[in-house]
């Protein structure tokens, strides 16, 4: 396992051109076997992790989100192969710590219209128009729009996540806060820099540590994010090549307003 903090990941430019279109192109298996797939809330199947957007304790944004929710949801299968993969961890006393999976609209919408619209604006003020939603949209992924075309969060089976020692409960060291939407958030943001510190090596490592153990569980990554996974979405099934996603969107909460 510490093998897999030697080997780069890859360049996150080249697989954010393949992300391209992927809610456009990609089919979704309405008949698969997997489409009605349940959900289930994840810290049930021993799987640890806090939703970051329903607390105040949330740098950076330090509210409780409107329309946010302290459950945990993904599909039935996701939650099972992040078993394997804290299976896998365990002999290094490391395990996954989720910030987020299923995510209500109303959230998606909040950050992708409105709070991360405003913040790039205010440090790039001269992006307006389609520059400033394509820059946004690197990091927030437009909310749904038609059961064709669901925002990967809506899936239940997308996530967001860190590893933490297993006794402690302390995460490891990754080099920046979840949701620092910046290129330095970007995956591979330590494998072009000149890495001159323990704290850049630690990163370095952490990051390829928790790409390589969940990419070989067959899980994808937004390139963009760090902590962004996913099995059995649009996303997925675009960057790996597959025929079609499992799963559309759905609703776990079984609130109308989610």
């Amino acid at each position: 396992m510490a093998a897999l903090k030697l080997d780069p990941v890859p360049p996150s430019a080249e697989v954010l051109a393949r992300k391209s279109g992927y809610r456009e192109t990609v089919r979704i298996d309405f008949a698969g076997a997997l489409a009605g797939e349940a959900c289930v809330e994840v810290r049930e199947m021993r799987i640890a992790g806090d939703n970051h957007y329903n607390t105040p304790r949330n740098p950076p944004y330090y509210l409780s989100v409107p329309g946010s929710i302290a459950e945990l949801y993904l599909r039935k299968s996701v939650a099972a192969k992040l078993g394997e993969v804290n299976a896998r961890l365990k002999p290094m006393g490391v395990e996954v710590y989720l910030f987020d999976a299923w995510r209500p609209q109303a959230i998606q919408r909040y950050f992708h219209d409105v709070w991360f619209p405003e913040w790039i604006v205010q440090r790039q003020p001269h992006l307006a128009g389609q520059s400033l939603i394509d820059e946004v949209e690197k990091y927030w992924a437009a909310p749904t729009a038609g059961e064709n075309s669901p925002s990967p969060h809506s899936t239940g089976a997308a996530l967001d996540l860190t590893l933490m020692f297993s006794d402690t409960r302390q995460p490891l060291f990754m080099g920046g806060i979840f949701d620092d939407l910046t290129e330095e958030a970007w995956t591979d943001g330590f494998e072009g820099k000149d890495v001159v510190s323990m704290s850049d090596e630690e990163a370095r490592a952490n990051r390829r540590l928790l790409y390589w153990v969940m990419t070989e569980a067959g899980f994808a990554n937004n390139p963009t994010e760090w902590w962004h996974y996913s099995w059995g979405d649009q996303l997925w099934a675009k960057l790996g090549g597959h025929a079609s996603a499992h799963y559309g969107g759905c609703n776990p909460t079984g609130r109308p307003d989610a």
